[in-house]
């Protein structure tokens, strides 16, 4: 079993970023610019901002944080947007998701000006990767196509049984390893909670992807030997024991599962870090469709 390190694939990927922003300070050039939107004081979502902002840090991006009022309103926010449409120094920007209830988030998203949308969720987006045309990916099905490409994992010809059906990852995920190219070519099933004899669908996948959201959902009698799993769930389960009175879990149920496959992510360390590596990667080709 090979681990399929997140955290040390995103570490490369923000080195390989750096080096490049290090060759546009020589030309005398502004780095890339990333901003968020961040409505309201969400625990996790400020976590998650806030990890976004020093990794920006890290690799010599410009980044600039917008936090709003919980009570902000919907014409405020929009407004918002217009303006960061509007700058020409901004290569990239995300609202982070979820807003507020009185807000409608579809109509936020599709606000955005698709050529600053770095978390790629804009439809235009959306279609223009379905269609294989140039486009954002989303940053965690971008992410996990990073993970297969740089441990090597073979997808041509594979059967691949994706979990979940969300617009995040799910779909996208489904769309890409079926596609032509480096990391695609498979033969992929999308499977979700209403999908019956789900365990004869994974018991013969060559490669599954978890995005369900429910915590150990995938159990050892559900894979075949040598399955390759790429874990996306991330769900705080109480635990009185833990000094956080929490701990995190991932869709499948990590321990059981490992002996039986070839490669899997470990959560947290696996398609996380790899979400923030790639919303960078992201921005970086942004900035350069611009220059």
């Amino acid at each position: 079993m090979v681990l399929l390190d997140g955290k040390k694939t995103a570490q490369d990927l923000k080195e390989e970023i750096k080096a490049t922003v290090g060759t546009l300070q020589v030309k005398n050039q502004r780095p890339p610019h990333l901003a968020a939107i961040l409505v309201g004081n969400d625990g996790a979502s400020l976590t998650y901002v806030g990890s976004k902002v020093r990794s920006c840090e890290y690799v010599g991006f410009d980044s600039t944080l917008i936090q709003l009022e919980e009570n902000t309103s919907e014409t405020e926010l929009l407004k918002k947007i217009e303006e960061l449409n509007q700058d020409a120094n901004l290569d990239g920007y995300i609202v982070q998701l979820p807003l507020p209830k009185h807000i409608n988030e579809e109509k936020i998203l599709l606000a955005i000006d698709p050529e600053k949308d770095v978390d790629g969720f804009h439809p235009s987006n959306f279609g223009r990767m379905a269609l294989e045309m140039d486009a954002f990916i989303p940053a965690t099905p971008f992410g996990i196509l990073e993970l297969l490409e740089r441990y090597q994992i073979e997808t041509s010809g594979k059967h691949c049984v994706v979990v979940g059906r969300s617009h995040i990852v799910g779909r996208p995920i489904s769309i890409l390893l079926s596609q032509k190219g480096p990391v695609g070519n498979a033969t992929v099933t999308v499977a979700h909670s209403r999908t019956e004899n789900l365990a004869d669908l994974t018991r013969n996948a060559d490669i599954i992807v978890m995005a369900l959201g429910i915590p150990e959902f995938l159990t050892a009698d559900m894979v075949k030997e040598g399955a390759v799993i790429i874990d996306v769930g991330i769900t705080r389960v109480t635990d009185t024991n833990h000094p956080k009175g929490y701990v995190i879990r991932g869709d499948v149920a990590f321990e059981e599962v490992a002996s039986k496959s070839s490669y899997i992510t470990p959560v947290p360390g696996g398609v996380g870090p790899m979400t923030i590596a790639m919303l960078l990667k992201n921005t970086l080709l942004a900035y350069q469709r611009k220059h």
